[in-house]
């Protein structure tokens, strides 16, 4: 077994694919920052097409390795055990897919992984309540097999433990990890005007951002709706769009029939986040139908920025409770942009020097998220050196 005194532990983290998005940014944010003469991470991916952030990821001396077929089991668990068989036996496998992370860590068992993880990134109850019989079984069987073959799990918050079931406390194997964000883009100078004209933004337009992949979890068509009922109160608006995703065509669409082409501006999948957080928006909105914890709030959060946010998100994420202000999705889209109108008018009495600074305190920061990351890999190494 691996330890800190001899060859790096090895750590096969499994996800879709490594393009931008809260887990993958976050698994980016650890990648730069863990000790990588100690612990070595590789990415198993359900994908053959390149990806964002594949060549960092190499130039950091990880490897990409393509697992196709997760839609086959049989299929893909011929091409799981071939992988380990080629790559060598990892002494973790860290899964971050979600309910499939049951079977993933089934075929883990069956390979001789000792230390086996679940990480549940989201908050998945309400999509569970609303699925069809074929679906409820699957997700019952993904669950039993998490709790059957995971040596251990990991939640980015309290909710985001649903995947575990409950009383998730109940039991030792079952911990929160609190994702943590690399502060050094929020420290950097720049100028906001520049930030402005490179999207064409009037240096006196107030900036609705929003952050956040284009699919039915963050509630597009609703923040359509919003920014219709502001454009009624305040004409010299700008609504900007970073993200890129499924529905990406279909906003697009929405945008044009509802005749907000003049204040939708679609900024696609960006490496740039902080600098544009901070450069052009004036206030975060984020009306998630759910998270698991909202890693772009605290990044808002970061930059100092007012956040408009549905309250069903992990209320963990709420570092600068000033900033933040909860709205029910039920709550009409007027009401919405009343309060972020009202946001335009307020006086924040607190300076992005004191918001990144109370950040940075938190266990929101990813130099402590990593800590504890390392810590959870040497602990559960240590267990099997000890027996």
């Amino acid at each position: 077994m691996a330890n800190g005194n001899q060859h790096p532990i090895r750590i096969l983290h499994v996800v879709g694919g490594m393009n931008r998005g809260g887990i993958e940014t976050w698994l980016m944010h650890v990648l730069r920052h863990i000790d990588r003469d100690r612990f070595q991470m590789d990415f198993l991916v359900h994908t053959d097409k390149p990806c964002a952030y594949d060549d960092e990821i190499r130039a950091l001396g990880s490897r990409i390795i393509p697992c196709l077929q997760p839609s086959k089991p049989w299929l893909y668990a011929r091409n799981f055990q071939r992988i380990l068989h080629e790559y060598g036996l990892y002494d973790i496998v860290h899964s971050h897919v979600h309910h499939f992370s049951g079977y993933i860590l089934l075929l883990a068992n069956q390979a001789g992984v000792s230390i086996r993880i679940a990480h549940s990134h989201l908050d998945s109850s309400s999509l569970e309540a609303k699925a069809i019989w074929k679906r409820s079984l699957y997700l019952a069987v993904m669950k039993r097999w998490i709790n059957l073959y995971a040596t251990t799990g990991l939640a980015c918050s309290r909710k985001a433990t649903s995947l575990f079931g409950l009383p998730w406390e109940k039991d030792p194997r079952w911990q929160l990890l609190y994702c943590g964000i690399d502060l050094k883009a929020f420290q950097t100078v720049l100028d906001p005007m520049s930030v402005r004209a490179e999207f064409g933004i009037p240096e006196d337009a107030f900036v609705i951002g929003h952050v956040g992949r284009f699919e039915q979890q963050k509630n597009h068509h609703f923040l359509l709706e919003i920014i219709t009922e502001v454009v009624k109160r305040e004409s010299n608006i700008r609504l900007l769009l970073v993200g890129d995703g499924s529905l990406h065509p279909d906003i697009e669409q929405k945008v044009l029939q509802m005749g907000l082409t003049d204040y939708v501006i679609f900024a696609g999948s960006r490496h740039d986040v902080p600098r544009l957080m901070r450069g052009a928006m004036n206030v975060f909105l984020f009306p998630s139908l759910f998270e698991g914890l909202g890693l772009v709030l605290i990044e808002a959060q970061a930059a100092g920025l007012p956040c408009i946010l549905s309250d069903v998100i992990p209320e963990e994420v709420d570092v600068i409770k000033p900033l933040m202000h909860r709205l029910s999705i039920s709550q009409p889209a007027s009401i919405w942009a009343e309060v972020i109108l009202k946001s335009k008018n307020n006086q924040l009495k607190i300076t992005p020097t004191e918001t990144l600074k109370l950040v940075d305190e938190s266990v929101l920061n990813i130099q402590a998220s990593t800590k504890k990351l390392e810590n959870i890999y040497l602990l559960e190494s240590s267990k099997l050196v000890n027996k």
